[in-house]
């Protein structure tokens, strides 16, 4: 079940709906056509309002109808209507593409544009890109949704994507996105064998998983979020096999707390690793590298140089290809960092994300002698 939301764009000359007459008769042509289409619509209100008006109209089963006049030649319609899943639907987008045809020809619009229905759920099947565009997933179903201390944690199916992560209503990884978790760890270029490693976050155990295929000396995944985990081990074992449920193994553990606690006792013991994987927060999406989830991920990157041997990396994803902004702030705080480092970057589409990532590879910048 789900409320139907049709959305209809016009534009017009100007001057025909410049002023309260003109607006009253391009709506009164609207309103003719929009009465074949609505059963029983009739008008509930008419507001005048600064820069057009407003009409609301009702139909058949609380259909609603909004069709919003701008006087500088713009004119909405919003159509609303509830929608059982075994109901035919009141106006499919077929028939809104008919039914903008005829507007456009009986009003002589000079642009206009009809959308597919917005299904509104009691679960979302829309999510944002990097770049915040809004994309629409095939999800059917949630198979898990409760509120951790930390974050809202869900696994929702996509029928295309499988089973798939959500946090905070943002989509965090499917069973289809093996391509992000190998773009991370630079699968083939990266040799992990017998070597340390830590994972700073990695709670849907994707990443410790493929780790643990490379035969690494030993990993530490710390995960603040037992929900996440719990969720992850139950609905996608696809791509964290049983790591999640055993949490301990020959060569890898998983301690639940706040990262920065191991990450502060290895720096007390001066112990250093080869890899370090900032599996977190993405790249904040601002103008300015200032903030709470700046000062966050700036603290990270300060704290893991300090446990990484002169030849380990940082590898962590960044954000969308096109939040070039974001990068570009990320990559002028990684120049700042003392002592200095260099970097690269891989990219990457992730079918979940529905977009190109960009994924960093750090290591101290040598110096002339060869040392770190």
């Amino acid at each position: 079940m789900s409320v139907q939301t049709l959305l209809l764009d016009f534009s017009v000359d100007p001057a025909r709906v410049g002023d309260e007459s003109g607006q009253k008769t391009v709506f009164g042509q609207l309103e003719t056509i929009l009465k074949e289409y609505v059963p029983n619509l009739i008008l509930a209100a008419d507001i005048k309002i600064d820069g057009g008006s407003l009409k609301l109209l009702t139909g058949k089963k609380g259909t609603t109808v909004s069709v919003r006049m701008f006087d500088r030649g713009l004119v909405t319609v919003n159509i609303e209507y509830y929608k059982e899943d075994t109901e035919e639907p009141l106006i499919s987008f077929k028939s809104a593409r008919v039914l903008e045809g005829q507007l456009k020809k009986y009003i002589t619009f000079i642009k206009s544009q009809a959308y597919a229905p917005i299904k509104r759920c009691l679960f979302s099947r829309y999510y944002p890109t990097s770049d915040e565009r809004l994309l629409e997933y095939d999800i059917d179903g949630v198979l898990f949704d409760e509120q951790s201390t930390f974050q809202r944690v869900q696994i929702v199916h996509s029928k295309s994507l499988g089973n798939m992560l959500v946090l905070d209503d943002l989509q965090n990884i499917s069973e289809a996105d093996l391509i992000y978790t190998e773009t991370l760890m630079q699968r083939g270029r990266e040799s992990y064998e017998g070597k340390e490693i830590v994972i700073l976050g990695g709670g849907d155990g994707a990443l410790l998983y493929e780790l643990l295929k490379e035969k690494p000396k030993f990993v530490w995944m710390l995960e603040i979020d037992e929900m996440v985990m719990r969720a992850c081990d139950t609905h996608l074992r696809s791509i964290c096999g049983d790591v999640l449920e055993r949490r301990k193994g020959d060569n890898y553990e998983i301690i639940v707390e706040d990262c920065m606690v191991t990450v502060n006792k290895f720096i007390k013991e001066n112990r250093k690793v080869d890899y370090i994987f900032g599996d977190l927060t993405d790249i904040p999406i601002s103008e300015s590298a200032c903030g709470e989830l700046w000062e966050f991920m700036i603290t990270i990157l300060h704290a893991s140089f300090q446990i990484l041997k002169p030849s380990g990396k940082f590898m962590t994803h960044g954000n969308g290809a096109t939040s070039r902004k974001s990068l570009e702030l990320y990559e002028q705080e990684l120049e700042k960092l003392k002592p200095p480092v260099t970097f690269t970057k891989s990219k990457a589409f992730v079918p979940s994300f529905l977009e190109d990532w960009i994924f960093y590879q750090i290591s101290f910048k040598s110096t002339d002698n060869g040392d770190a």
